[in-house]
């Protein structure tokens, strides 16, 4: 099964497909989507629809999981976040992918074993789990990647349902 995870982003976003081939997982594919800030704000979010829509057509994952924006201290970030965030779920739902979401707390505590874990903690492990010699980079690589690997740790749990 390969799951997609999400870290959007209007600037940046941050995309990872792991496999779980019978308990391992290993990375698909992984980078980042990114627009131009001087753009107006529409034609960023058309960029990471067709961006997104391309990356869905090729990968064809069962599930697409987008990190949920709780809080952010910064009400402009927390603008962005949400418009791609909907760009990503509208995507995603688009393409007939199951969707899921979770909280940067949930992806903490699935990925590091603790839900208050640093971002840099969180890097680590996920180099880990994957069997990557290094932190994946940027930083919203790894998140997207964590959030594919608490998906499927859920599923293995029996707290989601697989597509």
């Amino acid at each position: 099964m390969f799951v997609l995870g999400i870290d959007p982003g209007l600037s940046r976003c941050g995309y990872g497909c792991v496999a779980d081939d019978g308990g391992r997982e290993q990375v698909v594919a992984a980078g980042v989507i990114t627009t131009e800030p001087a753009d107006p704000v529409p034609s960023r979010l058309a960029t990471l629809r067709r961006e997104l829509a391309e990356l869905l057509a090729e990968l064809r994952p069962a599930a697409v999981v987008v990190e949920r924006v709780l809080f952010q201290t910064n009400a402009r970030t927390a603008m962005a976040v949400g418009q791609a965030s909907g760009v990503a779920l509208l995507s995603a739902a688009e393409a007939g992918c199951g969707v899921a979401e979770y909280s940067a707390n949930e992806v903490k505590l699935a990925v590091a074993g603790y839900g208050a874990a640093p971002k840099e903690q969180v890097q680590a492990m996920v180099a880990r789990l994957l069997g990557l010699a290094a932190a994946p980079r940027p930083p919203d690589v790894a998140d997207a990647l964590a959030l594919a690997l608490c998906h499927l740790a859920a599923g293995r749990a029996g707290r989601v349902a697989r597509p």
